[in-house]
């Protein structure tokens, strides 16, 4: 589904968006009184298709085994909302899209978006959709900033936020992978200062982008994810001795950062890590805490133990602040895992008694 907007989208850089769309999927049914929404929010490369399997397609929505019938986020009992950022490439307004008036692609002309912006284009269609309040919002890494931008800046909209695989405000370590993406992209001619065909990237690639890539998936796993995952596997079709014959663990970085280049726009992709390294919870204010006690919803912050991205502290120096001004209530769990950062999309057996819990309490 996707709701067209004509009036101007202020942004928190002083530019306007105008006109956008924002495309969305949702699960389950409205109750009559409106209180059973869950909104959830994606990651960097997530969309608006976070759970069940499109026509043709055997791959579920992202979070799929989280989101249905008698799952953590139950859709018999919940009203689920996923939309698709502004700034993505799923649908939603984004670098590619056309710019209106002209019949062209705003590429570099495209303004930069920050997660509150993207949460503020949220909230302008949920109450297009006639939602004023929901009753939990749920969201991991990028989803998780955004579940926290909602907290702060629209402090009565959500009962309960439920945030995981995510900081404050986006620190060097995170900063540093996603600028090895960014200059990958960049410095590789097919790109061609932005302005390549969208159709040549699908059907063959961009290969700066790919190894930007692999840097990422580096940072969202673990020293102990990889060695179980791969060990010191080699190929089996190459030779132990052959220049360019490669361990399992690189096989695997080389499909899925080439992979990703066919699916994924590498304009969009500047677009949003620029949105999450300058993301900060504390700007516009004079200090985190006096963010963070604009809350009013009930908080649930999970990290994980070896999360390299966004490490356990960042979370827990939100929740000690809160705890210690005994202002919203909070719960803090470090979630006990060795994945690595994308544990929130794989390991959900470890967490989704945990969202069942928050939601129903």
């Amino acid at each position: 589904m996707s709701q067209h907007f004509t009036n101007p989208l202020y942004l928190e850089s002083g530019r306007i968006l105008e006109p956008y769309d924002i495309v969305y999927e949702t699960y389950g049914h409205l109750s009559d009184d409106k209180d059973n929404v869950v909104v959830v929010t994606h990651a960097l490369t997530g969309s608006h298709h976070a759970a069940g399997f499109y026509e043709g397609e055997s791959k579920p929505g992202w979070w799929d085994g989280l989101i249905g019938p008698g799952k953590a986020i139950d859709t018999d009992r919940f009203f689920v909302i996923c939309s698709n950022v502004v700034g993505s490439c799923f649908g939603s307004t984004g670098p590619m899209s056309q710019m209106h008036p002209y019949e062209e692609a705003y590429r570099y002309k495209f303004p930069v978006v920050t997660i509150k912006d993207m949460v503020k284009a949220q909230r302008i269609l949920f109450d297009r959709l006639g939602i004023h309040r929901v009753h939990a919002i749920v969201g991991g890494s990028m989803g998780g900033m955004q579940a926290l931008q909602f907290a702060v800046h629209f402090p009565n909209f959500a009962d309960r936020i439920v945030a995981m695989a995510c900081t404050h405000a986006t620190q060097p370590w995170a900063i540093a992978f996603n600028k090895v993406a960014q200059e990958a992209i960049l410095k590789d001619p097919k790109f061609k200062s932005g302005y390549y065909d969208p159709a040549d990237i699908t059907a063959n690639g961009l290969s700066g982008m790919a190894v930007g890539r692999m840097a990422g998936h580096i940072s969202f796993l673990s020293h102990h994810s990889m060695t179980r995952k791969f060990g010191r596997e080699y190929k089996r079709t190459d030779g132990l001795y052959e220049l360019f014959g490669k361990f399992q663990v690189e096989s695997y970085l080389e499909y899925n950062g080439y992979n990703f280049t066919k699916w994924f726009d590498p304009l969009s992709y500047l677009y949003i890590t620029k949105a999450i390294n300058i993301y900060d919870l504390s700007r516009g204010f004079d200090t985190l805490e006096e963010a963070l006690l604009r809350i009013r919803s009930k908080l649930y912050l999970l990290s994980f133990e070896s999360d390299m991205l966004f490490i356990p502290e960042e979370m827990k120096v939100m929740a000690d602040i809160l705890a210690k001004e005994k202002m919203a209530p909070i719960d803090y769990t470090e979630i006990k895992s060795d994945y690595g950062h994308d544990a929130f999309l794989v390991e959900l057996d470890k967490f989704e008694a945990y969202v069942r819990h928050a939601l129903e309490h």
